[in-house]
């Protein structure tokens, strides 16, 4: 049975305030043509599909013509709810829209009872692990301790009971939302984090043939039988090197895994620059990031006048602007008591300016902080005489 294995769409969702639905949309467009051109038997989409639990009305209508879709091609789908997806709006309807082949699994009590499909070599069962909040299914799963090893674990015990009651031979599939020890995160995933420990381990998902996974969202193999395919898109300059796919992946007779990255379109490559403004404005080497989503650090002692303004003229698409001035170390051993001692207020003042800007204030700065400070010492002077 060949397998597509997708997640993470995030179906709404800005880049530094770029309008994604556009690259989304070519995504679907994309994930349809792979479906009918390399004769996928069956879609697996493991969580995250809308950005947040109330998705904007595009980002629904997109959705509901990715069903469409997937559904006129008699492929058979089966998604699940992530950490970003309201699982009970995501899960809306799923009897009657599992009868047009696309199953959603929202539900955490039904995790053990599988999505059935069938090949040349017997059936395959799907199981849907949604999403899993320790501290909303804790009791569910009778399980002591509130964490996200305790309640996969009880999921994955139903999963291997449902599985051992059936026919010798039947091949499994999991999907499951989760962080998995081992895998990389970045910046644009939401923290998952419960008691201080957010991964649980790989061994969690022992005993089935394909665990197919989504929350992080570089495409990642963890084991040759557990794999995330990451998001589509991307949606943090943390992902600049990420190349963003799908599992294309071949489930044998007997079980045996192989498979290949399908590489998604990407609307536009992201690039991450650093040096003073005036070095990244003339470096010849970085002519080839100029049609490039741009992040630029920069390194400048003092903060240059209209950076962004002047960054966009060589690099049009640059969306977000760092500050790493390059400067000497503070006094190292030295408190912050003992560095304010004996300084005025305005002395203090300027300092903090000194620090944050990498200059301190010019006359006229210091003029409206010595204005601002006797302001505050009159008006305390007032106040007490009133009492």
């Amino acid at each position: 049975m060949r397998l597509l294995h997708t997640s993470d769409w995030h179906l709404g969702r800005a880049f530094h305030r770029v309008s994604m639905l556009g690259a989304q949309s070519a995504f679907i467009g994309h994930l349809v043509a792979t479906v009918r051109e390399r004769a996928v038997d069956a879609v697996v989409v493991s969580g995250d599909v809308y950005d947040r639990a109330v998705p904007p009305l595009a980002a629904v209508e997109l959705f509901d013509d990715a069903l469409h879709r997937l559904a006129d091609l008699g492929v058979p789908t089966v998604m699940i709810s992530g950490n970003h997806d309201s699982a009970r709006r995501l899960g809306v309807g799923a009897g009657l829209i599992g009868r047009a082949g696309i199953h959603l699994r929202t539900e955490p009590a039904a995790c053990g009872t599988p999505v059935v499909l069938a090949d040349g070599f017997g059936d395959v069962a799907f199981y849907g692990l949604p999403y899993l909040e320790p501290a909303l299914v804790r009791d569910q799963f009778a399980v002591e301790k509130s964490g996200h090893e305790a309640v996969l674990a009880a999921a994955m015990d139903r999963v291997r009971a449902d599985l051992a009651a059936r026919a010798p031979g039947t091949r499994s599939v999991v999907l499951a939302h989760a962080f998995v020890t081992g895998g990389e995160a970045s910046d644009s995933e939401r923290d998952i984090t419960v008691g201080g420990v957010a991964s649980v381990p790989a061994g969690v998902f022992d005993g089935v043939d394909y665990v197919a996974l989504g929350h992080l969202h570089g495409c990642q193999t963890i084991t040759e039988r557990v794999r995330y395919s990451g998001s589509p898109l991307p949606y943090s300059f943390s992902e600049a090197d990420h190349r963003k796919s799908m599992w294309l992946v071949d489930l044998g007779a007997d079980g045996s895994v192989t498979a290949e990255q399908v590489d998604c379109p990407v609307p536009r490559p992201l690039a991450r620059i650093r040096g003073t403004l005036e070095d990244l404005l003339a470096d010849p080497d970085l002519t080839r990031h100029e049609d490039a989503w741009v992040e630029a650090t920069l390194t400048d002692p003092v903060r240059p006048a209209d950076p962004m303004a002047r960054l966009t003229e060589r690099f049009p698409h640059a969306l977000s602007l760092v500050f790493e001035p390059e400067r000497a170390p503070d006094e190292a051993g030295v408190s912050y008591a003992r560095r304010l001692a004996g300084r005025s207020d305005q002395q203090i003042a300027e300092d903090f300016v000194a620090h944050v800007r990498g200059a301190g204030p010019d006359e006229h700065e210091r003029l409206v902080l010595r204005e601002a400070f006797d302001t505050v010492r009159v008006d305390d002077t007032v106040r007490e005489v009133a009492r």
